[in-house]
């Protein structure tokens, strides 16, 4: 059989080390066994179900160990695997199974049951079965620079892009994120984060792939079992990533014990903005909690140091930027700030995605002409090179470290008879760190909060809908007649 990826190699490094346990169906897998797993897999989507490259299998299910085996299945026979959002609404899976069109869909039998028009599809346990029975199928080298995953990440203009990523990029990643957090053959990451998100299916997964250690899946975050998981000495869990507000969770949890946490190597924590007085509070505890930044597009870009005392002093930074990664800051007119001052993020790197899926005037609009990609985050870099986020270019806010994008909201909201004007901005949150606030302008006989509440519910995945509404007699424009939503904003919270 060849080497062809990460697990394919640490199955002839390391065979018998302990490389996936999954906790919901308490099965493990060596390397060797994982590597197998993988080949059974590529036999199952090559002689069942015909696939070749370019086509593309879609996922719609909770964690689970098929949905990485998919994948990387997937890029050993040159297909394009999707996992999709499942707290997405159906008419926006919709869209997305429509702009990808699957030749596969693969899916949790409640979540597919959702699905109005399905493809050739497959239940999980069906999936499972099939991979267990099938007899492993050699793969050639493939090609590392072709895309092997698409993940959807909404847009600013209300379209859904799909960010496509090659193992080339992925790996880039995983070199990047495994030296900013140490992972080594020795490191256990436990697993809760969805796999539909870029945390998820590489930054979790692909640095231990490559350092050949353990990861251990959840079945999604649940503060009581994964603080115990955490605090069990026979699991010996390293690391953990995951969004603030879960941090915060676990800290809030009864029984929290930070003595039983102090065999972290670190949690990770990135996709919404960190307090600094909770960033203390773990680090006074003894436990290095490092906050850092990336996005679908550019896996991780930077991390804080695993320093205690670093940490402290740079508390709410996104952290350094590894060497293989270029940035630029620039001002309006492209030029590069001074030090210190804030412009847009520009970076270079072989872990940047090659262009969006079916989208190349999104594709150039998000690259200068010499090859930078523009992020549209407000950045500055200090006099130490730490990298500190300051804005958002656009409207874009983070809500429990989910993207939310109010020109989404306000589509949607301008297909409902009796809305004359909409406008969403996001305002902070103790619990989600941002929500959104709905400034709406209705009609005389117009839908009232309850309408709207039932018309966003039925059309948007529910950590969009507003968390507050506010009727208005008209909303604030510019001369040109743009929305003024800094005065909205202003307006409705100070």
């Amino acid at each position: 059989m060849n080497i062809v990826d990460d697990p394919g190699l640490q199955a002839r490094l390391q065979p018998t080390r302990l490389a996936v346990h999954e906790f919901a169906s308490n099965r493990s897998w060596t390397y060797a066994q994982w590597d197998e797993a993988i080949a059974r897999t590529v036999r199952v989507l090559h002689a069942t179900y015909g696939l070749g490259p370019g086509e593309r299998v879609a996922a719609l299910a909770r964690n689970c160990a098929e949905m990485a085996l998919l994948h990387l299945a997937c890029a050993r026979l040159g297909v394009i695997f999707v996992p999709l959002n499942w707290r997405l609404a159906p008419a926006e899976l919709a869209v997305l199974q429509s702009d990808c069109e699957p030749a596969l869909l693969a899916g949790d039998a409640d979540f597919l049951a959702n699905i109005a028009h399905k493809p050739r599809h497959v239940e999980m346990p069906a999936l499972r079965a099939a991979i267990e029975s099938a007899e492993p199928l050699a793969t050639a080298p493939f090609n590392r620079r072709a895309p092997s995953l698409i993940l959807y990440t909404s847009g600013t203009s209300g379209r859904p892009k799909g960010v496509m990523l090659s193992e080339h990029n992925i790996s880039q990643t995983a070199v990047n994120f495994g030296l900013m957090a140490r992972v080594t053959h020795d490191s256990v990451t436990l697993v809760d984060t969805p796999m539909f998100h870029i945390m998820g299916i590489i930054t979790n997964l692909r640095p231990s792939y490559m350092r050949g250690g353990a990861i251990l899946l959840g079945e999604g975050f649940d503060p009581a079992r994964t603080l115990a998981r955490l605090s069990d000495p026979d699991l010996r869990v390293t690391h953990y990533f995951c969004v603030p507000q879960m941090a915060q969770t676990l800290r809030d949890a009864p029984g929290f014990d930070a003595a039983k946490l102090r065999g972290l190597t670190a949690i990770l924590s990135g996709g919404a903005p960190h307090p600094a007085a909770n960033i203390h509070a773990w680090l006074t505890d003894g436990i290095p909690i490092a906050d850092g930044f990336g996005m679908s597009e550019a896996g991780t870009v930077s991390c804080m140091p695993l320093h205690i005392p670093l940490i402290h002093a740079k508390a709410g930074a996104a952290g350094l930027v590894p060497p293989a990664i270029a940035i630029r800051i620039i001002e309006a007119s492209g030029a590069d700030v001074p030090p210190g001052m804030a412009g847009e993020l520009l970076l270079k790197g072989e872990n940047i995605f090659s262009g969006y899926w079916r989208a190349p005037e999104e594709t150039a609009k998000a690259f200068t002409e010499d090859g930078w990609f523009k992020t549209g985050d407000i950045a500055h870099q200090d006099e130490d090179g730490f990298l500190h986020l300051v804005d958002r270019k656009k409207d874009m806010f983070i809500s429990g470290g989910e993207n939310v994008y109010p020109v989404e909201i306000e589509a949607v909201l301008a297909a409902l008879p009796g809305v004359r004007e909409a406008a969403v901005v996001g305002v902070p949150d103790a619990k989600w760190g941002e929500v959104g606030h709905l400034a709406v302008v209705v009609a005389e006989d117009g839908p009232g909060e309850a309408a709207l509440r039932a018309y966003l519910n039925a059309n948007l995945a529910r950590y969009k809908i507003p968390k507050y509404i506010s009727f208005m007699s008209s909303l604030p424009r510019t001369g040109t007649g743009k929305v003024q939503k800094n005065l909205i904003r202003q307006t409705l919270h100070g």
